[in-house]
């Protein structure tokens, strides 16, 4: 991911809007290798990070992404489906997890209820381009235009407030970032 551009594409995304914070107890669902949660923590350090993911083996990869920044993340083996927090969470993170859900909006909703009121969810979606057609032989995923992200997110208890671009690299023709706040 690092190679690729997408930790720097991140990184980028986080700090486009230094006014909106990134939480003191946050999530990222789905969360891979960690780059978007390693992106988090260089801009927010402080604070809680609970990773959830169903891979056993990527959660591990995530866990020492953030070791090496020194943060101590939350592991949790899970799905986004069965997942039970003790409290909700201030921060959300979910890159390139739409993608892969059978009913985007039921899990955008399923997002929602993991917080309160005005929090701050930080996605990234595979966006059309031939590019994506080369990580679809390997991953299976879907692509959203804007507005379909956007339709996802206002029926799912969510209010859009920005779009970001990634400016260069693989994520430019791949990816676009949203950032919404729960209603």
């Amino acid at each position: 991911m690092r190679l690729l551009g997408y930790f720097d594409a991140y990184l980028g995304f986080l700090s486009s809007d230094l006014q909106v914070g990134l939480g003191k107890n946050a999530l990222d669902i789905g969360c891979g290798t960690g780059a978007f949660a390693e992106a988090r923590a260089v801009v927010q350090p402080d604070g809680q990070i609970t990773l959830l993911e169903p891979s056993a083996r990527m959660l591990q990869l995530a866990r020492s992404a953030l070791q090496r920044r020194g943060s101590d993340p939350v592991p949790v083996q899970s799905r986004l489906e069965e997942f039970q927090p003790d409290a909700p969470f201030d921060c959300l993170l979910a890159a390139h997890v739409l993608e892969h859900c059978l009913d985007p909006v039921a899990a955008l909703r399923r997002m929602r209820e993991l917080v309160e009121p005005g929090t701050s969810l930080w996605l990234v979606v595979s966006k059309p381009h031939w590019c994506n057609a080369i990580i679809w032989f390997q991953w299976r995923h879907r692509t959203y235009r804007p507005e379909v992200v956007a339709d996802f997110l206002a029926h799912a208890g969510w209010d859009l407030q920005a779009q970001h671009s990634f400016p260069t690299g693989p994520p430019s023709r791949t990816s676009r970032g949203y950032r919404a706040v729960a209603i």
